[in-house]
């Protein structure tokens, strides 16, 4: 519960930064990076928690979550630098790719074996490909189709049937949605807003941040996923956390409009 409140959607939040054209502007660069900073130690706590739950005693815990830190090192200090290495010998763009495509399933299948969820070992597997043989944008551009358009759809539907409404039939859980709505509400953008404002952010950049962290959305999603499919998650509970995500991540658009037109420069004039 206390991951899927604090992680951050970070494809949605870029997206959102792009069109509103805060690209490289101290916000959207303040933006973006605390919501990778979040995520990432959201995935790292969510490792240890997929470890303790599948492991399922104290000792069996430590030993696969000293896998898992192993697991991590050899990625980035053995196989990092012969993937680098490979790239650079490798010619032809469809042998670069096999070798990708190679590398994140033995990655997945690893950390699945290892009792951390495969999602991780994917993760690793893009943070390692090499920039200098631009493995990485040829991967993007042949992903990212197929992601967006076949695979995120169904994604999004196998949640929808998984979210079960008709639980939610009593005023008691509505009250608890209503609590979960506050708190997480509350915990991001409040918080992400007062410690902007307490290091120094303007009001209007402080609220900003807050409204864009706030923003939850795919990543909140996988997140409840894998809680449901570990049985961590109740229906009723699972269903409350994904309406709160898209309640969060709608209100980010508006929110930011309220924002600036609060701070408006014609809004300031009228009210002094």
């Amino acid at each position: 519960m206390g991951i899927a409140m604090s992680i951050t959607a970070f494809p949605v939040l870029a997206r959102i930064v792009q069109e509103r054209g805060l690209s490289g502007t101290p916000l959207g660069t303040m933006a973006i990076t605390c919501a990778a900073a979040d995520d990432i130690t959201a995935w790292c706590i969510l490792a240890v928690v997929v470890a303790i739950v599948k492991a399922g005693s104290i000792l069996s815990a430590v030993v696969t979550i000293s896998l898992a830190l192993v697991f991590v090192l050899a990625m980035l200090m053995i196989v990092r630098p012969w993937l680098k290495r490979r790239m650079g010998k490798l010619f032809g763009t469809k042998t670069k790719v096999a070798l990708g495509f190679f590398v994140l399933l033995i990655a997945g299948y690893a950390a699945e074996v290892i009792g951390i969820h495969l999602l991780f070992g994917a993760f690793l597997a893009g943070v390692i490909m090499p920039e200098e043989a631009n493995i990485k944008d040829v991967l993007r551009d042949k992903l990212e189709d197929v992601s967006i358009v076949i695979l995120l759809p169904v994604f999004f539907a196998f949640t929808g049937l998984r979210t079960q409404i008709g639980l939610l039939s009593e005023g008691q859980l509505w009250a608890v949605f209503g609590a979960i709505m506050l708190v997480a509400v509350g915990g991001k953008f409040a918080g992400s807003a007062l410690t902007a404002r307490l290091v120094g952010q303007p009001w209007q950049d402080a609220l900003s941040i807050g409204a864009l962290m706030n923003t939850r959305g795919l990543m909140e999603l996988v997140v409840l996923n894998i809680g449901y499919d570990l049985g961590i998650l109740r229906p009723e509970v699972f269903a409350m956390m994904v309406l709160m995500a898209l309640a969060t991540t709608f209100m980010t658009g508006p929110l930011l409009d309220l924002i600036n037109y609060c701070y408006s420069p014609a809004k300031r004039h009228a009210g002094a």
